[in-house]
């Protein structure tokens, strides 16, 4: 993959004109097709296959006036409101006649009852409507808003217009997220000191989520999507966007002083932080693509919608910043410092990391132990579905929700309803009475206001007033109670009964996603294990990264509970509701964070292995070293995105949805403690503790897993290798080294130069060494220590093209080889196995006559002189497997 970044990074650094066209263009044509073609949000939550959808759903065919949204008119008089029931009668009246509305419940008819407060003061109006929320008309709001201040003016009261159909949860962008943005250029500047790197980012990732935005509302046409999903994947967009950007503009920046050149810096920027972004966007897409397995429509897509913005951030970062630095150009590149002001280490970073690992053991301790404690209040993490009293405060649908909780209590702003079959029934108006009776002595229940049969009598429904809140813990155990009350109803009456109602959707959609919690942890935390086992070929380091990772999970929980459950903080946080989050925040916040972590733990570690590889692990050393260094090479960036990551989410707290708000502050906090608690201070303590053992695999394992090269180092290795040795050597290798699976040398030490056309014995006593290595120059064998150049090509990360160019014969299995001579290099193993005098003289001509390179093994060469031509090299693999001669 690096190889594939290293090119498109050139390329679009050449044709920077064409691609910051084609971007330009896709944004501007996104953005007019959405603004035509758009069918906006639908926040209509629904889970098929759950007891209450699939009520709700036969509700909307026999009983449609039931089944859509609804609206509340309450009137609040100072006498007695039955004074007021000619005038309600005729607001009744003209509300029947409005558009959409499906029917009127007159608070004074003779079926209803709990429609009239117990002090005479308030009337509820209650208006269902033949729509869902998504399809209410702004006239028909309009018409039912002027019929509330006529009846406000002939009473003399109050009246408040609102319910489902007057909500207002769709999240807007308001000034205060500007401030991420802000705080994001004022640490680009403090790090770059320069306004083009510091604005770039800032741009490119604008530039992502409008893009990522318009397709988002362009896939209304084809599906309903809420409005919580183009809110998040602008959080997303902005926030990894800028991250991405700034990953590569470091690593750019940092090449440019060391001399290199602009268009080759770019290239390999892209090569090696590219690859970092796609392995860290992978995991983030992954994770959010894993949304699926909660099995509801709604929480899929938006799981989709925040992929599509991370995948549009790291497609813009390989190809628009690449671009960008070429337009750029030296005015990238740090101005060069004189040698007696040059940079020193920074001294925070290294007082940092010392005082982590001074004590790694208590370190761990520490933060383990404030972390736990920061999760526990996390048990009393409510979830409920938004309702109006989520809305803020002085809107008319958050007014109608508290004045109606004042006056009729808080069940009435979340009713339940028990469908019942009666098609069998010879009197349905008295069975669904008598069904109604029972309920109204089930604990929990304040009142059943209404209770009958559809007009064609196979239907009956039974209104339910909670005693509770919609999102009150008691709620959910009456719509157990009402539902665990099934099989007495079949054997009592022999009617089948249902709970539904947007309440009792709402208890099913959060039921459902806090099963599917364990099922989503197991899946990011099994591929948190395997991907980073494939990157750092470690069993520690997955591990402590995971465990990290569960650490910050239960630490945002328990802030986010603190905050939004109990309410600590709530006024200085803008919070104007307590009680509950919105229900998928646990599994939306597991996803991202995942992604995220992964993230700060492929920068961190990646730098601390490489300097234990190079300085400690070859040359001998204490591994704190490394992880002092690499932590000092890596804190820099790690800080300034994590900074940049946390403002961008901290910014939609204070003026966010009651929807955003609680996920934007959940993110915020995961990041903060992951980045600065986790990843900066638990992980290099972990790693100090460990010393060696943090960089082991079992070498069965080593080979099982696959290679997983997140940094671009083999891409790396290759340019290295660019210019050696020369283009005249077919076998180029230089300390060569293979361990066997406990970590024994196999051969060691080994060093060829074999021009092209040239014969090479490789010779000792025994067969191991030789057939390894022979099977090292044929590409395969892929744990191989040392630089290898076969055919001009960089071994391993070119084995299949070697393969195809070199042809692997084994005498021992075959004492007459058939030799092809389509080839470039042949390597021969065992040749002195070859004793017939006819195929050692066909052998022998082949040798001479072959323009090709050749390879040969056996034990004694004395015993192949017949065979060999003049420019004959030998190498002689002893068993310590060094000596060359």
């Amino acid at each position: 993959m690096s190889s594939f970044l290293y090119g498109l990074g050139r390329a679009a650094a050449r044709a920077r004109v064409l691609v910051v066209a084609i971007w330009v263009v896709a944004l501007a044509a996104i953005g007019g097709l959405t603004l035509l073609f758009n069918q906006g949000t639908d926040d209509t939550f629904a889970i098929p296959g759950s007891e209450s959808q699939d009520a709700l759903d036969y509700l909307g065919r026999v009983f449609p006036e039931v089944s859509g949204t609804s609206a509340q008119l309450v009137l609040v008089v100072p006498g007695d409101v039955d004074d007021a029931r000619a005038a309600v009668g005729r607001a009744v009246d003209r509300i029947g006649k409005v558009d959409q509305v499906a029917t009127v419940i007159n608070p004074f008819g003779k079926d209803v009852s709990g429609a009239v407060s117990a002090d005479k003061h308030t009337a509820l109006i209650a208006v269902p409507l033949k729509v869902d929320l998504a399809q209410v008309e702004p006239g028909t709001k309009a018409e039912l808003a002027a019929i509330s201040a006529d009846l406000a003016r002939e009473t003399g009261g109050k009246v408040y217009t609102g319910g489902d159909a007057f909500s207002n949860r769709v999240p807007k962008l308001s000034p205060t997220e500007g401030i991420g943005l802000v705080i994001a250029l004022m640490v680009l500047l403090l790090m770059f000191r320069s306004v083009i790197a510091a604005v770039m980012p800032l741009l490119t990732a604008v530039l992502g989520v409008g893009i990522s935005v318009g397709l988002i509302y362009l896939a209304t046409l084809v599906t309903p999507i809420s409005s919580t999903a183009p809110m998040l994947a602008v959080m997303l967009g902005l926030a990894v966007g800028i991250d991405y950007a700034l990953f590569l503009l470091s690593r750019h920046r940092d090449q440019l002083a060391e001399g290199l050149d602009v268009e080759e810096s770019i290239a390999r920027a892209t090569a090696t932080a590219g690859s970092a972004v796609i392995f860290a966007g992978l995991t983030v897409v992954i994770a959010l693509l894993g949304l699926a397995v909660a099995g509801i429509p709604f929480l899929t897509t938006m799981g989709v919608a925040a992929a599509v913005a991370v995948t549009f951030a790291v497609a813009i970062a390989v190809t628009l910043v690449p671009a960008l630095l070429a337009f750029a150009g030296n005015r990238m590149r740090p101005r060069v410092r004189r040698k007696k002001r040059r940079r020193k280490p920074p001294q925070i970073a290294r007082w940092w990391v010392r005082t982590a690992t001074k004590a790694p053991l208590v370190t761990v301790l520490v933060v383990v132990a404030g972390l736990a404690i920061c999760a526990i209040p996390a048990t009393d993490l409510r979830l409920a579905l938004p309702d109006n009293g989520t809305e803020e405060e002085g809107t008319p649908a958050r007014d109608t929700y508290d004045v109606v909780s004042e006056h009729f209590g808080p069940g009435y702003n979340g009713p339940l309803i028990v469908t019942a079959d009666i098609i069998t029934s010879t009197d349905p108006v008295g069975l669904v009475r008598k069904i109604a009776d029972e309920i109204r002595t089930l604990p929990g229940v304040a009142s059943v206001p209404l209770a009958t049969p559809n007009p064609k009598g196979d239907t009956g429904i039974i209104q339910v007033i909670p005693a509770t809140a919609p999102d009150s813990p008691q709620t959910e155990e009456l719509v157990t109670r009402l539902r665990d009350q099934r099989q007495h109803f079949l054997d009592a009456y022999g009617t089948k009964t249902a709970v539904t109602g947007i309440t009792a959707v709402g208890i099913d959609v959060s039921t459902q996603l806090g099963n599917a919690l364990i099922p989503f942890g197991i899946l990011v935390v099994g591929l948190s294990l395997i991907l980073l086992a494939m990157v750092f070929r470690s069993i520690w380091v997955p591990i402590k990264a995971t465990a990290g990772y569960l650490l910050s999970v239960g630490a945002a929980f328990g802030a986010t509970s603190f905050v939004f459950s109990q309410g600590h903080l709530a006024d200085l946080l803008g919070v104007t509701h307590t009680g509950s989050v919105i229900s998928f925040l646990p599994i939306i916040l597991m996803g991202v964070l995942f992604g995220l972590a992964m993230d700060y733990e492929v920068f961190l570690v990646s730098r601390i292995r490489e300097d234990y590889v190079h300085s400690v692990n070859r040359a001998g050393g204490d591994p704190r070293h490394a992880v002092e260094s690499g932590f000092i090479s890596a804190s820099r960036v790690v800080v300034a995105a994590a900074v940049i990551m946390f403002a961008v989410f901290a910014a939609f707290v204070p003026e966010g949805s009651a929807t955003i708000k609680p996920i934007a502050f959940s993110l915020a906090v995961g990041v903060f403690v992951d980045a600065f608690l986790v990843r900066m201070t638990l992980v290099p303590a972990v790693l100090a503790l460990l010393g060696h053992r943090a960089w082991g695999l079992p070498p069965k394992l080593d080979r099982s897993l696959p290679v997983f090269d997140a940094e671009g180092d083999s891409l790396v290795h290759e340019l290295r290798l660019a210019d050696w040795p020369g283009a005249d050597e077919a076998i180029s290798a230089r300390n060569l080294r293979l361990n066997d699976d406990r970590g024994r040398p196999v051969y060691s030490g080994v060093d060829i130069n074999l021009p092209r056309g040239d014969v090479l014995v490789l010779h000792g006593p025994g067969p191991a060494g030789k057939t390894a290595l022979l099977f090292t120059l044929a590409g395969r064998v892929a744990k191989v220590e040392g630089d290898l150049k076969v055919l001009g090509r960089v071994l391993p990360q070119h084995t299949h093209a070697v393969r195809g160019e070199v042809a692997l014969v084994s005498c021992r299995e075959k004492p007459d080889p058939v030799l092809p001579d389509d080839v470039d290099l042949i390597l021969i193993d065992d040749v002195d196995l070859v004793l017939r005098g006819h195929n050692r003289a066909a052998l022998r001509e082949f040798i001479a006559r072959s323009p090709a390179s050749i390879v040969l093994t056996c034990q004694d060469p004395d015993r192949i002189r017949d065979l060999l031509p003049a420019r004959t090299r030998l190498l002689a693999l002893t068993p310590q497997l060094v000596e060359v001669s």
